[in-house]
């Protein structure tokens, strides 16, 4: 990728992701990366478990990287961006995801690409690699190219593309090539204090959709991966000596908004477990489930690390699935607690009504994870009010929603929300307490020693730029002294 250095010294830039409220995405001052939620408002339930078997399916699929591929249920979804790419810079829409590595954003070539998407707000575009000045073609002689197929490419000439494809475990599929051009943010000099500043990354171009990428029921411009291959943007901004491989995200069901951050944090402290090795998700090992005080007696081999096996956090997955045997158990658990409840379905969503507070009514859920590490699940994490005192159960079945999947364990947003979680990538270890994800967290530059106080904000309503109103998500990296490498 392009090695161009940033004059100034040391310093930490600023993301601006944001939380769709209402209205049209858009902010004024501080922006580069927005992020808001892909489904707003109250919605179908029917629709978080359609959306998860799609996630969970990718999640699952036999990725090609050679090839360089690779909330609360009822009101939110996926969290997507708003991000300048190209000069003069242009913005996209795309998908934010920590299960997959590579940015990729559909480009005038491209065939079957939606042409409009069904998401309020959001109006698609196609990236053009000869409107932007900066954009430069990425041939299969580049180094980076051949660090994907893991060495020199039979058949390459120095005119040829650098590929990317993408095969997913639904059936959907993204294919296309390489370019290198720039992404704009506003970097922090102070507290509070920013300048606009860009940054280079190598991303795919995106030139055929199938499935379900290619439809506008959700359809977006591309999808930004935070995975942890070296195609991902955090890592070649890493391997450029602008970021430490360190980011967290801390989401806010309460208030809204919240927090998204690279680099280190100071403050909240965190306790943290390993990721387990050579796994191309975030695997993690989990090692017995609490509830109410008393464990589950569970096999002492249902949650080891294998083929389809193992435990994955995932901010991109709603709800969150549990191995049938653990499922089980732990729902005989939860309900012994209110055993006269009489229960329906909803849209396959199990449900009962209760009137009172959950939270007194039903149990605490304790996940357990080597280092003795602690995620505490409370009622109104795992149970979502559909309608006036009927509620539903958010966990899930893993063998109902993938025969591939049934013995994974996929912990997605309903256990991860309202709490910070940090994925340290250069310490191959994840960590999370509970936290008020509304106010503010503490950020280290590694070569000055400075710590920043960064705040998650809500904008007013008269706070606007043409697109609307919206709730923000601070992204903080921190960047190296340039003059140092």
């Amino acid at each position: 990728m392009d090695r161009r250095r940033i004059s100034g010294g040391c310093f930490v830039f600023l993301l601006v992701l944001v939380i769709f409220e209402s209205g049209r995405i858009g902010v004024s001052g501080n922006g580069v990366f927005k992020v808001q939620h892909k489904f707003f408002g109250r919605r179908m339930v029917e629709e978080l478990r359609a959306h998860d078997a799609r996630r969970h399916g990718r999640l699952l699929s036999a990725v090609d990287l050679p090839m360089g591929g690779v909330g609360l249920p009822t009101s939110t979804g996926l969290y997507f961006a708003q991000i300048g790419l190209g000069s003069p810079p242009k913005n996209y829409y795309v998908q934010v995801d920590t299960g997959s590595d590579i940015l990729w954003v559909n480009c005038v070539t491209c065939q079957r690409c939606p042409k409009k998407s069904d998401i309020q707000g959001v109006e698609l575009a196609l990236f053009d690699p000869k409107g932007s000045s900066t954009a430069k073609y990425v041939s299969c002689d580049q180094n980076f190219c051949s660090s994907l197929y893991g060495g020199d490419i039979p058949g390459c000439t120095p005119n040829l593309p650098c590929q990317y494809s993408v095969s997913y475990g639904d059936g959907s599929t993204s294919s296309g090539f390489y370019v290198t051009d720039v992404v704009q943010y506003n970097q922090v000099t102070g507290n509070h204090q920013t300048e606009l500043a860009n940054g280079s990354v190598t991303f795919g171009c995106g030139a055929q959709q199938s499935a379900d990428l290619g439809s506008s029921g959700e359809a977006l411009d591309g999808i930004l991966g935070f995975g942890q291959s070296n195609s991902s943007m955090l890592s070649q901004l890493a391997s450029a000596g602008k970021v430490k491989k360190v980011f967290s995200h801390c989401l806010d069901t309460t208030n809204g908004g919240g927090i998204f951050a690279i680099g280190h944090v100071v403050e909240p402290k965190v306790k943290t477990t390993p990721l387990v090795p050579d796994q191309p998700h975030y695997n993690v090992n989990l090692k017995a489930i609490e509830v109410g005080g008393s464990f589950l007696t569970l096999p002492t081999d249902l949650f080891e690390t294998g083929e389809k096996k193992g435990t994955i956090i995932d901010s991109g997955t709603t709800l969150a699935y549990l191995p049938e045997t653990a499922y089980k158990l732990l729902m005989t658990s939860i309900f012994s607690y209110q055993p006269d409840l009489s229960f329906h379905t909803v849209q396959d969503f199990l449900c009962f009504r209760f009137y009172g507070n959950v939270d007194d009514g039903f149990p605490d859920v304790i996940f357990h994870f080597e280092n003795s590490l602690l995620l505490t699940v409370h009622p109104h994490d795992y149970l979502f009010e559909d309608q006036d005192s009927v509620w539903c159960v958010g966990w899930q079945n893993s063998g109902v929603q993938s025969r591939d999947g049934r013995d994974i364990a996929l912990l997605g947003d309903l256990v991860l929300s309202n709490k910070l979680v940090i994925y340290d990538l250069e310490n191959q270890n994840i960590g999370w307490t509970d936290y008020n994800c509304s106010s503010s967290i503490k950020i280290r530059d590694d070569k000055t020693g400075a710590v920043y106080s960064v705040n998650s904000h809500n904008i007013s309503a008269s706070s606007r730029s043409d697109n609307g109103l919206l709730t923000i998500l601070l992204l903080v990296t921190t960047l190296l002294c340039w003059f140092l490498y």
